[in-house]
């Protein structure tokens, strides 16, 4: 079920850790000890406010599903949010890709809880970031579970809910952010769509595998840059509410007005956490509530 691969030496320095082979969704407070009043028999969807990157927490009444951490900048807001919601456990980490605005804060979220698996796609990077956080990981004797298409099934969120991974389709790109995952978290009748920073290669390559990539809700690729969102796969998707992470008058301009104009061509309503800050979206398994 899992294939392991070994670091690069001139990455891990001294790790001799392997690594183990971004419209509804379902709400759901932490797996072990929760006790937020939203969870009961629903799926809850976090998209947190770590300014310019991404943090997602999908929570059921059984599990805490938390995907990419921010930068390190924000790790103190993404550590605050989760000890309101009184996590104690996370059940399932991803890191979608080893970028900074993405990992930046999960050294210290792999220090802080208990965790049951942690994902990430076959890539490394010779950041301090990326090399920190597999410290971390060492420390704990994690292994990183690597995630690909068809691994969904191992992502389990409880009764009435199903994970499906769509991506990354390659073993090689040029760009980290197409190792990003596409993945679908389906709730009842209501299902929402993560993408990490896909890109429109990225896209495209899963457009061309066929998958049901339908959602009522999408996480916007890459914080709304131009680079993705192609007109064809938010087609297919076809969702009805859109969410964009990204920082207030960030650096890099996003959300682009290409990907805005593609979102509103399409007619859906889009929401952002450089305007709104964090966004809570709640499934009963037939209806999504912003809240």
């Amino acid at each position: 079920m899992k294939k392991l691969f070994r670091l690069p030496i001139i990455i891990i320095l001294s790790l001799s850790l392997f690594i183990a082979g971004c419209s509804n969704s379902k709400t759901n407070t932490n797996t072990s000890n929760a006790s937020n009043t939203l969870i009961s028999e629903k799926l809850v969807v976090h998209y947190i406010d770590v300014g310019q990157g991404d943090s997602i927490l999908i929570q059921t009444k059984e599990k805490n599903f938390l995907i990419d951490a921010g930068p390190k900048e924000n790790e103190d807001k993404l550590l605050s949010y989760l000890k309101k919601l009184n996590i104690k456990r996370l059940d399932y980490v991803i890191a979608t890709h080893p970028h900074e605005d993405h990992i930046g804060g999960m050294t210290n979220i792999i220090k802080a809880y208990d965790i049951g698996k942690f994902y990430a796609p076959k890539v490394t990077n010779t950041t301090k970031t990326f090399q920190n956080m597999m410290l971390a990981l060492k420390d704990k004797n994690m292994n990183v579970n690597v995630l690909k298409p068809g691994m969904g099934g191992n992502i389990d969120l409880g009764e009435n809910t199903k994970v499906e991974v769509f991506s990354p389709n390659s073993s090689k790109y040029d760009d980290l952010n197409n190792y990003s995952p596409i993945i679908k978290v389906t709730y009842g009748k209501n299902s929402f769509l993560f993408t990490g920073d896909a890109e429109k290669l990225e896209e495209n390559e899963v457009l061309q595998k066929k998958y049901d990539i339908k959602a009522d809700v999408l996480k916007v690729g890459h914080h709304g840059s131009s680079s993705s969102t192609g007109r064809d796969f938010l087609s297919k998707v076809s969702p009805s509410i859109a969410v964009i992470s990204c920082g207030k008058d960030n650096d890099y301009g996003h959300p682009h007005k290409e990907t805005l104009k593609t979102l509103g061509d399409g007619k859906v309503k889009v929401y952002r956490t450089d305007v709104s800050g964090t966004i809570v979206i709640i499934s009963d398994g037939n209806n999504v509530t912003v809240k």
